[in-house]
């Protein structure tokens, strides 16, 4: 009996899936566990398998296209099963829409001659007046033609949309070499991912419903850069500023709860758990593994991690639950040489902190302007959970962790 292949929810925000991938054809016998299709979620790749095994029947949608969540992507049934009843139950079609037929040249002129009107804009031949179409006109208008100059090949000579297309000047009536002119370059749409919809979606919302306030400290990395130098020395994994500054995060939430905390309308939840996402840079936006207990992790296991899930980031392969969870999230810009921004809250998220770079810096010390190596941060906090004092509070913990990183290790 025939099966409807559905469009499974592979993420907790999904509500549409695309199709990135067809990994079978109509015609193709599969067996049950079989992966059919790659689908492209608001947070990754996923792969689509099928339960019961058949023929692929039908596929309903292409590549490319957006399917709802429940909404039917193909049919698997017995081979020459009849399936115009289910078909119909689903909207589809029993048969393949058909493809548009190419016109030939002379219809496609006809054609053009037909969608544009025959009201003359111009002179006519009569009485001095030039016979355009109101479109020929426009595009000899933008390109600069004189449509003097233009022979037409409309009815009765009129200058119609072809004529401006093919018309190639004379050199007598080529501007002079002074005068320069540039053609437009053709613009460029490209489609929205469903990543880019949901990231769209998600920080608008939280923008324009969380009330963001703002707070940067300037921190010494003095002591953090001789620490980092010192354990890379005898740690075979490698210490990033990155890891250090989530494992300052993670030591100062634990004594700062409501800046790890969520706003639920009628409640504030204090999260027990200190859970770090980390923003990734992909070509379609921003993914967000998570670092879960990041609290209760030591240096070089939050740099394992870290690698880890942001390799699988980057590659589309993070699942659903490395990406859920998050009670703050870190978003560092400084490898780019940005010295100072401010991020957007990632909901449900009360805070997110924007990492800027390590300067070199003149500072003053005992009396004295000497070298120093300075990183900006700014927390973005939600002011209905975090007040501007818990805010400082939090960033001056956390810049006395990052100015005697040692302090971490009590």
């Amino acid at each position: 009996m025939a099966e409807k292949i559905e469009m499974p929810k592979l993420s907790d925000t999904m509500e549409e899936g695309v199709i990135a991938k067809w990994n079978v054809k109509e015609g193709d016998k599969v067996e049950s566990g079989d992966v059919i299709a790659e689908v492209e979620t608001d947070k990754a790749t996923m792969e689509v398998e099928v339960f019961d095994g058949g023929t692929v029947l039908k596929i309903l949608v292409e590549e490319g296209d957006a399917v709802p969540l429940g909404g039917v992507m193909a049919v698997i049934g017995d081979e020459g099963e009849d399936i115009s009843d289910l078909l119909e139950g689903i909207g589809g079609e029993s048969e393949p829409a058909e493809e548009k037929k190419e016109e030939k040249p002379e219809e496609k002129e006809k054609a053009e001659e037909a969608e544009e009107p025959s009201v003359d804009t111009e002179e006519t031949p009569e009485d001095g007046r030039i016979k355009a179409s109101p479109l020929a006109r426009k595009m000899a208008e933008d390109k600069g033609i004189e449509l003097k100059n233009v022979k037409g090949s409309g009815p009765e000579g009129r200058i119609i949309k072809r004529d401006i297309e093919g018309y190639k000047p004379d050199e007598a009536e080529k501007p002079a070499a002074a005068a320069v002119t540039f053609e437009s370059e053709e613009a460029e749409e490209i489609k929205v991912s469903q990543m880019r919809k949901v990231i769209a979606k998600r920080l608008s919302e939280s923008k324009f419903t969380n009330p963001h306030f703002y707070e940067t400290v300037d921190i010494d990395m003095e002591h953090a850069i001789a620490a980092r130098g010192k354990l890379n020395e005898v740690s075979e994994i490698k210490i990033s500023f990155n890891d250090i500054v989530v494992k300052a995060c993670a030591v100062a939430l634990r004594r700062h709860p409501f800046v790890n905390s969520s706003w639920m309308d009628d409640t504030i939840r204090k999260h027990g758990d200190v859970n770090i996402a980390v923003a990734v840079a992909i070509d379609e936006g921003l993914m967000t593994p998570v670092i879960k207990h990041a609290d209760k992790k030591n240096l070089r296991q939050i740099s394992t991690e870290t690698r880890e899930l942001a390799g699988l980031a980057r590659d589309r392969k993070l699942q659903p639950e490395q990406m859920e969870g998050s009670t703050f999230t870190i978003s560092n810009l400084g490898m780019f040489g940005i010295e100072e921004f401010t991020a957007i809250i990632n909901p449900p998220n009360a805070c997110i902190l924007a990492v800027g770079a390590i300067r070199d810096v003149p500072v003053v010390k005992n009396g004295e302007v000497v070298p120093g190596k300075r990183m900006k941060v700014t927390l973005s906090s939600d002011h209905r959970i975090v007040d501007g004092a818990k805010a400082a509070e939090f960033l001056n913990t956390l810049r006395q962790l990052l100015e005697n990183p040692l302090a971490m290790m009590l």
